[in-house]
């Protein structure tokens, strides 16, 4: 187990944006969160990277307890994210993009081995021939790749994607799903947030519903998109299941 939360909740004023959320997550997996919107999908992400503590609850990361720790700590030990709205700095390269990510990460690396990391990552996203441009240049699918590699340069163990699929047509979301399973391959672990349900259906291990602020319901795919909770507060249709079910062809 790489991730345990446990009990979490988080208030905003008399808005409750989390309420008593548990789960764990295994090495190696894919978890897929959705959710409708204002489900406390952000939130969560949010607090798992430091950005708010939690008024309740605790989170652990590799055994160690990360609740209320400030991001910067949490990112050296190993977590990284994504967010909806990309902002890469506009007069970088795309490559010196990336080697923020490299410099700030996990090991805090110098330049010349940042470099180093940055070539790589951007080889793994797609990118690679894109590295001189500046990141302003950049359409949106590859700012979103940007985004991704960014994160991933900081070498977490866990990286949280926040709708890194939203804007992208289909050959798009199939190429970046790709990227996504490619990462996990290579041994980083994933939590995703994605309201395209088609995609986050065919490439997670496991869901977990919020809504509301509460966890409705989590399992297998197929599990979920079956469950008549999930139906009523999300999907909104019982045929719908198989649909989001069938693989990509």
């Amino acid at each position: 187990m790489i991730l345990k939360v446990e009990n979490v909740t988080k208030r905003f004023g008399g808005l409750v944006a989390l309420n008593k959320v548990s789960f764990t997550l295994e090495k190696g997996e894919i978890l897929g969160i959705i959710g409708p919107n204002g489900a406390g999908k952000t939130t969560l992400f949010n607090v798992i990277c430091g950005v708010y503590s939690p008024e309740e609850g605790r989170i652990i990361f590799s055994d160690v307890d990360i609740t209320g720790l400030p991001p910067f700590k949490i990112t050296r030990l190993g977590i990284a994210r994504t967010h909806q709205v990309v902002k890469p700095l506009n007069d970088l390269t795309v490559k010196e993009n990336v080697m923020v990510g490299a410099c700030f990460g996990k090991s805090y690396m110098g330049l010349e081995d940042a470099e180093k990391i940055a070539e790589g990552v951007l080889d793994t996203v797609g990118l690679k021939e894109r590295s001189e441009l500046l990141a302003g240049k950049l359409n949106v699918p590859e700012k979103k790749r940007l985004e991704l590699a960014r994160a991933l340069a900081s070498q977490p163990t866990l990286l949280l994607l926040d709708e890194v699929l939203a804007g992208l047509n289909p050959l798009e979301v199939s190429k970046m799903l790709e990227v996504i399973r490619k990462i996990r391959d290579n041994g980083v672990t994933i939590m995703m947030i994605e309201h395209l349900m088609h995609a986050i259906m065919n490439v997670s291990d496991r869901i977990i519903v919020l809504d509301y602020g509460a966890k409705i319901a989590e399992g297998k795919p197929e599990e979920v998109a079956n469950n008549p909770k999930v139906i009523e507060a999300y999907l909104g249709d019982p045929d719908l299941a198989l649909k989001l079910l069938k693989k990509e062809g």
